[in-house]
């Protein structure tokens, strides 16, 4: 008998943040006191005005398919969007409206990559950036980011991990899972070295709304026209408009790739929700003093739990700049034991921990960063201060 699982599907690791959350949210439901670091989207409820729109698209009957590629004036709207915030004309044919960010990744990989290509993916990263590119039949090559340069690789390292295989760079910034921001003048030394390799850049700025002490992130494919042309910019309103289950994304592609994105898209999913996009066109109005209200509540939670982390003795933080993550640096204290059970890796010191103090952890490992835990500050202050407490606590007990 043939296999009854396509091959390419053995290269797919299992989502250690998914099992996580589901072995916390299973305590949670039989009614233990668990504080969960582990969900990467915001707290608070989409804004009332956003809610409201889906309610008037719905009795407007706005219930049918859309375009494969969007409804025409959301796309026109995130024209604008680019326009504004990044300084960067497009048309609407050149964007694709998607089932949220990740779905977008999907899309680009799909119809960019070929059996042998590389692509450069710095760690530690998003945990589905290799995942995708191995199903799409592409190999990820790391570059290993050092926590003296706040988990920011340099144009030089990029251009040393750069061979004839090479096809594209995963770029994230502001970045998930370490909260680093490349300036401008960073970006454009990375541009550089693109731009002479001639290879593609997935520019994944889900959070560039979410950024503090004063820092802006600068987007890839605004440095050049040339540049332009070689990146697709991924985007979406799950983060910053707290709308994480409407599920939209979008990305801006040069006009060959946007093509074949939606091409791609039209046999696959189709339209995204027709209601969501109708909630997306009235999030993309939103004031920036809106927006900057919920930064300011991530930016008081994150100085709280950097705070907490420095009363700690045996870990540490690299400080980040952006979206709403810690990597807890919790190697020194593999080796020791917790009552007789050892901790040698990530994995272990977060199942520990869970099952210890009932606080969740993502294990460092799914960002490729092994002697780290990942920490999420989208929740309230005081699961902040009381999960750091407990992490105290096991630390303490540590021999």
């Amino acid at each position: 008998m043939k296999n009854r699982v396509a091959q390419r599907m053995s290269t797919l690791s299992p989502s250690l943040t998914l099992a996580i959350s589901a072995k916390a949210k299973a305590m949670k439901a039989a009614g233990e006191s668990v504080v969960s670091f582990s969900v990467g989207e915001p707290d608070f409820n989409t804004p009332e005005h956003i809610v409201e729109a889906a309610k008037i698209a719905l009795d407007d009957g706005q219930t049918k398919y859309t375009p494969s590629s969007g409804l025409l004036p959301l796309r026109k709207a995130i024209c604008e969007k680019f326009k504004k915030d990044n300084g960067l004309d497009y048309e609407p044919s050149q964007i694709i409206v998607s089932n949220g960010a990740k779905h977008s990744i999907f899309n680009v990989c799909y119809a960019l990559l070929d059996a042998g290509d590389e692509v450069i993916i710095p760690a530690p990263y998003w945990l589905t950036y290799p995942e995708v590119v191995k199903v799409c039949g592409a190999t990820p090559v790391y570059i290993d980011c050092k926590k003296e340069n706040k988990f920011k690789f340099t144009a030089e390292e990029l251009k040393a991990a750069i061979t004839p295989k090479t096809k594209m760079l995963i770029f994230n910034s502001p970045s998930n899972p370490t909260g680093a921001v490349y300036t401008e003048e960073e970006v454009r030394a990375i541009a550089k070295v693109c731009e002479e390799a001639e290879i593609f850049v997935l520019s994944d700025e889900i959070y560039e709304k979410l950024c503090y002490n004063g820092v802006k992130p600068f987007s890839m494919a605004a440095c050049s026209e040339k540049m332009k042309d070689l990146t697709i910019t991924v985007n979406g309103v799950s983060k910053t408009y707290a709308m994480t289950g409407w599920r939209v994304g979008y990305l801006a592609a040069p006009k060959d790739v946007a093509k074949a994105i939606d091409s791609f898209q039209s046999h696959a999913t189709s339209n995204a929700c027709s209601i969501s996009q109708a909630a997306t066109l009235e999030a993309l109005a939103s004031t920036e003093e809106e927006i900057q209200a919920m930064v300011d509540v991530f930016d008081k939670r994150r100085a709280k739990l950097l705070a907490l982390i420095d009363e700690i003795d045996g870990v540490s933080a690299v400080e980040p700049d952006g979206a709403f993550y810690v990597m807890l640096v919790v190697g020194g204290l593999y080796g020791k034991s917790y009552h007789g059970k050892q901790i040698n890796d990530s994995v272990a010191f977060a199942d520990a921990l869970l099952d210890a103090e009932k606080v969740a952890t993502v294990p460092g490992v799914s960002f490729g960063a092994d002697d780290c835990l990942r920490l999420s500050y989208s929740l309230s202050e005081a699961d902040v201060e009381e999960g750091l407490k407990r992490i105290k606590r096991f630390v303490a007990e540590l021999s």
